[in-house]
């Protein structure tokens, strides 16, 4: 009987990693005592510590954000995440966001932690 027990909750356990799923990279994200999350689905560029760019998990170049996030928008969302790690300079950031600002009718949203700063 324990061993039923167990096995069940194994199964749970193992379950419950799969339906979580994280559409960026592990970056270390900022604490914000105001964030929401959002319910739709939308293309998220990540900048990891070093600076490198990643859309949706997969590397990208600098120079070809703006095409490669044009192909991962879905209408009628024009909204593009964005996740820095917390370590990544205020100037990187900028960059990304007025490459990505080149997108016509593209919105920015910054993705943080829920938590006090």
């Amino acid at each position: 009987m324990v061993d039923v027990i167990f096995a069940i909750l194994a199964f749970f356990v193992v379950a419950t990693a799969f339906l979580t799923r994280s559409r960026g990279l592990p970056v270390n994200l900022p604490t914000a005592a105001t964030s929401q999350a959002q319910a739709q689905s939308m293309p998220v560029v990540t900048i990891d510590a070093a600076g490198n760019l990643a859309i949706d998990r997969q590397p990208v170049q600098f120079e070809q954000l703006p095409a490669f996030v044009e192909l991962k928008l879905q209408p009628p969302n024009r909204t593009v995440a964005i996740e820095a790690d917390r370590a990544v300079s205020h100037g990187r950031v900028v960059q990304v966001m007025d490459r990505l600002r080149q997108i016509p009718n593209v919105q920015l949203a910054i993705a943080t932690r829920a938590g006090q700063p």
